[in-house]
C-alpha cells in the first residue's frame, strides 16, 4: 500500500486547478473570495474546473466570512447552493458551522447532509474555534460522509496548534477520531517532518501555492516543491 501523503490545494478557477494538478496536487478545495477566507463558488466555476482536471474536487459551502451559518434565510440560501452544486455533479464538499457558544451547529450541518446524500465532506477550520474540540468530534461522529477534519490545531495556526495536532493524531481510530486529519492554516515546509513522523497523511495549502500573492494564480513550481517535500 502506498504511503503517499495527500496534498490538497485551494483553487479559485480552472487556471489554478490545472496548475495545481500539474504540480502534483492530489485534490483541490474550490472556493471564491479569499478576502473572506473562502466562500462557495458558482456552479459555472465548478463546471469549468471539473472539465479542466481529473483529480477530486471538494467544494466549499459557506456564504459569509466567519463560522456562523447566519439567519434562517442565509441557511436556506446555502442549502439551495449546495443542491445546485450537487445537480452540477459535485460530490465532495467542505463545510463547518458553530453556534454562538462555540458548539457545532448540528441543525445546519444536518440540513446540508439531507441535500447531499452519499457525498463525502470535510469539516473545516471551525473546529479550531470550537469551545471543546473533543466534544465537537464526538457530536459529529455519526454524521454520514464526514471523512476529514481540516485543522491547524489552533485558531492561530500550526505553530501554536502543533501539540494538539500531534495529540489528535495519536488518537486516530478512537470514537470521533476516525476522520483523517488534514493539516492546514499557517502550514510551512518545516512543519512537515514532525507531522509526517507522527503519522499525519494529509496537508492543505493555499497561499503557499501562490508565492506572488492571492492576486496571482497557483504556481506549479510551488506545488511541486511541496510534493517533493512530502514524498521525500
Amino acid at each position: 500500500m502506498s504511503n503517499r501523503a495527500v496534498l490538497e490545494v485551494i483553487a479559485l478557477d480552472a487556471q489554478d486547478a490545472v496548475a495545481a494538478q500539474s504540480g502534483g496536487a492530489d485534490r483541490l478545495e474550490l472556493v471564491t473570495d479569499m478576502a473572506a477566507d473562502g466562500l462557495t463558488p458558482s456552479r459555472e466555476t465548478f463546471a469549468r474546473i471539473r472539465d479542466a482536471v481529473d483529480i477530486p474536487l471538494r467544494v466549499m459551502l459557506r456564504l459569509a466570512d466567519g463560522f456562523s451559518a447566519g439567519s434562517q434565510a442565509d441557511v436556506d440560501s446555502l442549502v439551495r447552493a449546495a443542491g445546485g452544486l450537487r445537480s452540477e455533479g459535485a460530490d465532495q464538499f467542505v463545510l463547518g458551522f458553530l453556534d454562538e457558544a462555540g458548539n457545532p451547529d448540528l441543525v445546519t450541518v444536518e440540513r446540508l447532509m439531507a441535500e447531499l446524500p452519499g457525498c463525502r465532506w470535510t469539516f473545516h477550520r471551525a473546529i479550531d474555534r470550537a469551545a471543546d474540540r473533543d466534544s465537537l468530534r464526538k457530536q459529529l461522529a455519526d454524521l454520514p460522509g464526514l471523512d476529514t477534519y481540516l485543522t491547524a490545531g489552533s485558531p492561530d495556526g500550526v505553530d501554536d496548534g502543533l501539540p494538539t495536532l500531534l495529540s489528535e493524531t495519536r488518537r486516530s481510530g478512537e470514537p470521533g477520531y476516525e476522520p483523517q486529519i488534514l493539516v492546514g492554516g499557517g502550514l510551512r515546509l518545516e512543519h512537515l517532518p514532525v507531522l509526517r513522523e507522527a503519522g499525519v497523511e494529509a496537508f492543505h495549502i493555499g497561499g503557499a501555492a501562490r508565492p506572488d500573492g492571492w492576486e496571482r494564480p497557483v504556481a506549479p513550481a510551488a506545488v511541486e516543491e511541496w510534493r517533493r517535500a512530502l514524498d521525500a
